[in-house]
Formats: C-alpha cells, sequence, structure tokens
C-alpha cells in the first residue's frame, strides 16, 4: 500500500497518464516525490505542519502530495476557480509554511501574502519565476531521490466547498502508527476491486477530496490513474476505450451530460472495460441513473460520506434497483442514525439530521465552536454532514436535501432537491437550482433559477411549461411557484451547486426561515 513499493517493483510502469499524453512512471514519481520530501525537511518543516498547493491537474500534483503524505505534512490543495483574496484566506487560515503554484496559477498565488509563508515554489515551464518564487525543478536539483529517514503518514486537510458561507478547513488527525498506514484506503480498495491491474479515470479537479482520495488510492495498489484536464463527455469515453479503463469516478451532472451525447456517439465507443463506475457529490435523480445503468450495465456504485471522513454508506448497481433512490447503507461499521429536532432517533421513513457513528477525529480548523456543533448533542460520540435524510427498512439511506436548503413555507418542510431532479430530466434544462425565497403570506415559497440548454432563450412560456412538467411528475407544493433564467449557473466542477450566491440575492435584509448551516 505504497508507491515506493511499485517503484521497485514496477519502475516504468505509469503510475499518471494525462488525457494529452504526458505521463510519468512509478520510478520517476518516486524520486521526485523522495526529493520534495527532503526539501520539506532541510526547510524546517516537521510532522505536523502544513503546506498549500494551487494546481490544476497536472502529472506533478501527485509528487508534491506524495511527497506531504510521506513527510507526515497537513497538506492543502487550493480551488484553481479562487481569486486573490479568497486563495489568501485558505494559505493564511492552513498557517502553510510553504505555498506551491503552477504556471496556470501563478498570476493569482503570488498576489498571496500569507504570514506563515517562508518559501514559494512553481511548476512549469516559464522562464524566470516571479520574484519571491523558486523555480521547483531548480528546487530539487541534487536532493536525494532516497527516503528520508523519518517518514510518516501524512494527511489532507481541504476546505469545504464554501457554497453556503466561508469555506472551513476540515482536520484529519495524522495516525498514530508508522509509514505507510492507510486502513480506510484499504477499505474502500476491497470494496471498489482495485488492485494493481487497475486502469482509473479521473475527470474531476483534484483538488477536490474525492477525486483525491480515489486516485491515491489507486497509486498505492500500484495501478494507473488517467486524468481529464477538465471534463468532457465525448473525451471521457474515448479515453475509457483508449486506455481500458477499468474504473472511473463521476458526478450526476457528468451523467447528465453523457446521456445528452447523440446516440450515434455514445454507441461509437467499446467501453466493456469497465468494472467500477463510481458515483458521489451530489444526488442522482433516478431516471438518469437508470439510464445509465442501461447503457453501461452494472458497474454503477454510489457512496456517500465528506471530506470529514465521519461516515461511509455504499450501494452496488443491484441493490440500488432493488432501492431506488438510495445512496446505500453502512459498510465499514459506522452506523447511521436518523436524528430528530430534539435529538430523539427517529423510526424508517421519518426524515431527520443524519448521525453517523464514527471514531474519525475529524475537527474543523481554529473552530472547535463549528466542531461541537456537529457532534450529537446527547453526547453518543457520533457526528453529522449536515444533511437531511431517512432510512427505509432494510437500512438503506436516502437523501432528501441539506439543512441550509430546506424550504419552510406555511409550516411545510419542503426538500428542493425533488424539483430539481425533475427540471434538469426536461429537455430544455441544463441546469437548475431551487430554493426557497421570501414570501409575506407563507414564510418562503419555492423559486428555480434555470440554466437553459445552449441556443434556448428563456421566456414567460417556458416558465409555464417547466411549472406544468413539475407538476405533472411530483405535488403541487413541491413545484416552484416562480422561475428566472440564468446562463451559466455557479456550480463546481465537483457538481455542487453555489446556491448560496443565488439565494442570497433574495435575503439581502432578511433572514431565512427555517434551519440553516454552513455547508453547501
Amino acid at each position: 500500500m505504497h508507491p515506493g513499493a511499485h517503484a521497485r517493483r514496477t519502475p516504468n510502469k505509469p503510475a499518471v497518464v494525462m488525457a494529452d499524453g504526458r505521463s510519468i512512471g512509478y520510478a520517476e514519481l518516486e524520486a521526485a516525490a523522495n526529493r520534495l520530501a527532503h526539501l520539506f525537511r532541510s526547510a524546517g518543516l516537521r510532522r505536523g505542519d502544513h503546506i498549500a498547493l494551487v494546481a490544476e491537474n497536472r502529472p506533478e500534483l501527485f509528487v508534491v502530495v506524495w511527497a506531504a503524505q510521506r513527510s507526515g505534512l497537513h497538506y492543502t490543495l487550493c480551488s484553481t476557480l479562487l481569486n486573490a483574496e479568497e486563495l489568501a484566506r485558505i494559505v493564511d487560515d492552513c498557517t502553510a509554511r510553504v505555498l506551491i503554484a503552477t504556471d496556470a496559477t501563478i498570476e493569482v498565488a503570488q498576489a498571496v501574502a500569507a504570514p506563515a509563508v517562508e518559501r514559494r515554489l512553481l511548476i512549469g515551464e516559464r522562464r524566470g519565476a516571479p520574484a519571491g518564487w523558486e523555480p521547483l525543478e531548480t528546487a530539487l536539483a541534487g536532493r536525494p531521490a532516497t527516503p528520508i529517514a523519518d517518514e510518516a503518514e501524512g494527511a489532507r486537510m481541504l476546505y469545504s466547498s464554501g457554497t453556503t458561507g466561508r469555506p472551513k478547513g476540515v482536520k484529519l488527525p495524522l495516525p498514530a502508527e508508522g509509514y505507510p498506514h492507510d486502513p480506510a484506503g484499504e477499505a474502500v480498495a476491497g470494496l471498489f476491486g482495485i488492485t494493481h491491474a487497475t486502469v482509473h479515470l479521473s475527470p474531476a479537479p483534484l483538488y477536490h477530496a474525492a477525486p483525491l482520495f480515489l486516485a491515491l488510492i489507486v497509486h498505492r495498489m500500484g495501478g494507473t490513474v488517467v486524468v481529464q484536464e477538465r471534463f468532457e463527455p465525448d473525451e471521457l469515453l474515448r479515453l475509457i476505450e483508449r486506455h481500458r479503463v477499468t474504473l472511473t469516478q463521476l458526478v450526476p451532472t457528468m451523467f447528465v451530460r453523457l446521456l445528452r451525447l447523440p446516440e450515434g456517439v455514445r454507441d461509437m465507443y467499446d467501453l466493456s472495460s469497465l468494472r467500477a463506475a463510481v458515483h458521489t457529490a451530489a444526488p442522482c435523480p433516478v431516471e438518469v441513473k437508470e439510464r445509465m445503468i442501461e447503457w453501461w450495465g452494472p458497474v454503477l456504485h454510489e457512496y456517500y460520506t465528506g471530506t470529514e471522513g465521519c461516515g461511509f454508506v455504499h450501494c452496488d448497481s443491484q441493490e440500488w434497483l432493488a432501492h431506488k433512490g438510495t445512496v446505500g447503507r453502512d459498510v465499514f461499521d459506522m452506523p447511521v442514525h436518523i436524528l430528530g429536532e430534539d435529538g430523539a432517533e427517529l423510526p424508517a421513513g421519518q426524515a431527520g439530521t443524519i448521525y453517523f457513528e464514527t471514531l474519525s477525529g475529524f475537527e474543523y480548523h481554529r473552530d472547535p465552536e463549528r466542531t461541537r456543533a456537529v457532534r450529537d448533542p446527547r453526547g453518543r460520540g457520533w457526528s453529522t454532514l449536515g444533511d437531511i435524510g431517512y432510512l427505509d427498512d432494510d437500512g438503506f439511506l436516502y437523501l432528501t436535501d441539506r439543512r441550509a436548503y430546506v424550504i419552510n413555507s406555511g409550516g411545510v418542510n419542503i426538500y428542493p432537491q425533488e424539483a430539481e431532479n425533475v427540471l434538469v430530466l426536461h429537455p430544455k434544462v441544463a441546469d437548475a437550482a431551487v430554493f426557497g425565497i421570501p414570501d409575506d403570506e407563507m414564510g418562503e415559497r419555492v423559486h428555480a433559477v434555470v440554466e437553459p440548454v445552449d441556443g434556448m432563450a428563456g421566456s414567460a412560456e417556458l416558465v409555464a411549461e417547466l411549472i406544468s412538467h413539475c407538476r405533472e411528475r411530483i405535488a403541487h407544493y413541491k413545484c416552484p411557484r416562480s422561475i428566472e433564467f440564468r446562463s451559466p449557473l455557479p456550480r463546481q466542477p465537483t457538481g455542487k451547486l453555489y446556491k448560496r450566491l443565488l439565494r442570497d440575492e433574495h435575503w439581502r435584509g432578511r433572514s431565512p426561515v427555517g434551519p440553516g448551516d454552513d455547508r453547501g
């Protein structure tokens, strides 16, 4: 369970292959990561210190991560979509002592003036680094390619999406045992059948928790990670065929884009090598998943967890077909509990806040109050990601929505996800966000912001058509009473909507009705 072992056994085997043809083998990855680990030690970084990286999908990202992972460091991968102020806030908050950027991100990164940063490294081909920055290639020259003497397992410290408020750092505890040490990775590898023969296609930004987590597991097992610089549906199919991909991880918005490809394009490619197509990050409409299983076969796996790692549920295609709409049931001895507002456990079929029995030990960096807020108030050692859901009689979990977006209209709770799932299946809709807006009589009313498909303009006629489309499929009180159009919607590459930005436009100067938290 360590890429160094594979560097000795299969030194020339590709560890990373980019869609554009760039690649890095296991021996090369191991040597570069060791050199960077020596640089960290020479810079005075010790177990428990922090570094930050802002980088697009590229092979060197894995060099940085594996160097930190073997040096006992906390590492923070930052979104390339951040502006200078947002990036500076994260780099400062995580107390990074080393900041690493690339040619593509340097313009934003060089504006960061975080007091803790002692060294700035630049990945890329540009001639002449900006003042205060050192080319990574120059910094590594002459350093040993052998492991540092005090290897210790590090841990990612990624920041939440910030879709409903200021991002928060999710700090995972450093393993107390030696290196390598990754029991969670071993368990997930067994669940998805990841071995040295795995060829994994990763189409999402690697600065997000789920894509990074799975890619590192593949490296620990000695497989190959194929990386798309950015998701393109037809290219994804081409890469599956070309590299005989056995495993991929997607989000439901990617499914929708794949299904909207012309049938002739979808039928062009041989996808028979796929053994598992994993999806997570956002709820998947039932019809979308049905169509994907019909197309790709029973290879779809779904799981629900969070950056916090405080719970994990899973289902394969057969289980999902028997429990349509579920996100799975607990598989790693982290039982799920549904609690009401009073903290009492609810029976099957009743929706409440989802809690997990967990020993993950995560905390929100520099925010003990927020950490306490997600713990079970009755002191049972459980924790929550802030989501609403229910269990069926067989123990399968169903998500309804985030607590922050439950609409309270006339005392009735409405879960926006239901209307969103219906809207995105309309052929004239590319994307949709549903949330509550102020209503003097009811407190809140259901409102939708819709991104039409290319070539389609918003109109009063389309509003009427979409409202009718919803009312034919779900109860009228759950349907939007008003719709506006915007293109594009502020959605992350992971599939999560920046719904807060849309919602806040309607709530400025007023307080939303009902529960709220700080998750996206």
